[in-house]
């Protein structure tokens, strides 16, 4: 039996490169998935999957990594994201079960849920950075990959935007932590807002900056949350109903996915 050529992928083949490349060996449905604020102490952790047409009507002008974009710029691609993917899904994972159950976990299986709940179903599947166990299809760990395959940079733009109003409505909730201009992340400003107010319940108590300000740097990542502390409001639904969006923001914790261990950033930042 004949082996069938290796594909090549030239690293200036261009954002689209890579899943082309997957198409023409058969896998014409190629999902993305990424995700955002896993290096913040404060809000939501945010996954999203993607999966964009083959041919001209999958090219975005302007998408790219959405740090790299300006917020005008994320909020015009988010809106073609939207417009065109044939699927696309945003999983919300609230700041209680970051430290409920770890940040790795809640990473791996916030991607899982997102592709779980595209419409379409993927038959490849590219992740940033993590391979995601558990799914029915062959998928690649590739890293940066927001900067190499459009499907995921649509997802880490999807992410982005998503989070980013989240945490400028959480900011009117709970004003004085600069929450609409850092979106969580431990800029000089969230450090001394997090000295002079100490943490509000949308702060992730298993991070060892949040917990030193609590007092509670003495205790084990997980156990860190004070007990009886109030969870936050569940935040508004939305999407189109039967259309090609899976949105759960708000959602109650769900029972640990068998995942693996949770082996990286907890109780820190990267």
């Amino acid at each position: 039996m004949l082996t069938p050529p290796r594909t090549v992928v030239r690293r200036d083949g261009g954002l689209y490169a890579l899943e082309r490349a997957l198409q023409r060996r058969g896998f014409r449905h190629v999902a993305g998935a990424d995700e955002a604020g896993r290096g913040a102490c404060a809000g939501p952790l945010v996954a999203a999957a993607a999966v964009l047409p083959e041919g001209r009507r999958g090219e975005i002008e302007g998408l790219a990594d959405s740090k790299l974009l300006t917020p005008a710029s994320r909020e015009r691609v988010y809106a073609e994201v939207v417009a065109r993917a044939l699927a696309y899904a945003v999983v919300i994972i609230p700041a209680e079960e970051v430290d409920a159950r770890g940040l790795h976990v809640c990473n791996l299986a916030a991607m899982r849920r997102a592709l779980a709940s595209l419409t379409t179903r993927p038959e490849y599947v590219l992740t940033d950075g993590f391979r995601v166990d558990g799914l029915d299809v062959p998928g690649l760990a590739v890293w940066k990959g927001d900067r190499v395959a459009a499907c995921v940079a649509a997802a880490s733009v999807l992410a982005k935007v998503t989070r980013d109003r989240i945490m400028v409505e959480l900011d009117g909730r709970h004003p004085g932590y600069g929450f609409a201009e850092h979106k969580g992340y431990i800029t000089a400003e969230h450090t001394e807002a997090l000295r002079e107010r100490g943490p509000c319940v949308e702060h992730r108590f298993s991070y060892v900056n949040v917990a030193a300000v609590a007092g509670r740097e003495g205790t084990p990542p997980r156990a860190r949350r004070p007990l009886g502390a109030a969870a936050p409001e569940p935040m508004e639904r939305s999407g189109r109903t039967g259309g090609t969006v899976g949105v759960a923001l708000g959602e109650q914790p769900r029972p640990p996915a068998p995942v693996g261990e949770d082996v990286v950033m907890e109780g820190g930042v990267r």
